[in-house]
């Protein structure tokens, strides 16, 4: 019999649940996430074993539910810090409207989705996953190959969702295994070396989320082959919800910025950094409000 927690989080009355379930309905095939009505399904890997977490989004509250195969005892308060995270509660964003709605550019972003946060990943590991699978790819390829990860690495919940692998699973794949789901050999030796890297806590991510040393974890990640600023970047704000990093490299972000200054010319990668720079330490909040208004205006 599977182990079995539940429980209620209150929701502020700004909350956006259409965003996080868009985030979590990116595959439209639905083997490891799953979006029905106001809820989502997700299987990951909780405790080393397969697991299904179910979000509903019930009258201003988030009902949350996990399922684990064979499991023992749940850890609530650790269920209730991933649950928080991933709805984007932690992220001080009122601070960020109060400083910004008059902003000649910015305030119009804000004023058009009043308490966006950004939806996270479930864990730092699979937002840093996701961020090399989609590397220098278009979203609808990167979606493809993450799916095809997921499937490589085999693990299923008794309900019948895939589950998102953790770092011990992904360790066992040899590069053929992840050259055979599509990776290039870059992006296999990456994801190879980051897993590795987690398993034997090189890589000491858990405590990571508790402490948030970005510099240190800036270092160690960059040190890692197939890994550069736009990686990190994407994976420190989906995975650990740091909200300073500035993703001037990411293509969507200058198309946002070239539309909304009303520039002729394609934005460079200098001149979105050098933009965005005046938001610190927002800028990640920023790209996505970017992200969000290009996607409804493309």
């Amino acid at each position: 019999m599977p182990s079995r927690a539940s429980f209620s989080i209150p929701l502020p009355a700004d909350f956006r649940p259409r965003d996080v379930l868009d985030f979590h309905a990116r595959d439209a095939q639905a083997l490891a996430e799953r979006v029905v009505g106001a809820g989502l399904q997700k299987g990951l890997v909780w405790a080393d074993r397969a697991a299904r977490l179910e979000i509903r989004f019930v009258s201003g509250q988030a009902e949350v539910e996990l399922a684990v195969d064979g499991g023992d005892e749940i850890d609530r308060d650790a269920l209730a810090r991933m649950a928080r995270r991933m709805l984007g509660l932690t992220q001080p964003i009122e601070e960020f409207e109060r400083t910004y709605r008059r902003h000649p550019q910015l305030g119009r972003l804000i004023a058009q989705r009043p308490g966006l946060r950004v939806p996270l990943s479930a864990t730092p590991f699979e937002a840093l996953t996701w961020a090399i699978a989609g590397q220098q790819i278009s979203v609808g390829a990167a979606v493809s190959l993450r799916r095809k990860f997921i499937q490589a690495a085999g693990l299923r919940h008794s309900g019948g969702l895939l589950c998102y692998p953790e770092a011990t699973q992904v360790a066992r794949l040899s590069e053929a295994d992840l050259r055979r789901a599509g990776f290039s050999l870059t992006k296999a030796q990456a994801l190879l070396a980051l897993s590795r890297a987690v398993a034997e806590n090189r890589l000491p991510l858990a405590s990571w989320l508790e402490t948030l040393p970005v510099e240190e974890m800036r270092a160690q990640l960059l040190a890692l082959r197939g890994i550069g600023p736009w990686t990190v970047n994407y994976a420190l704000l989906r995975g650990f919800g740091w909200l300073d990093g500035s993703l001037h490299g990411d293509a969507a972000v200058r198309r946002g910025l070239q539309r909304l200054l009303g520039g002729a010319d394609k934005m460079d990668e200098d001149a979105a950094r050098r933009w965005l720079a005046e938001f610190s330490p927002w800028r990640a909040l920023v790209a996505a409000h970017l992200w969000a208004w290009i996607a409804t205006n493309p």
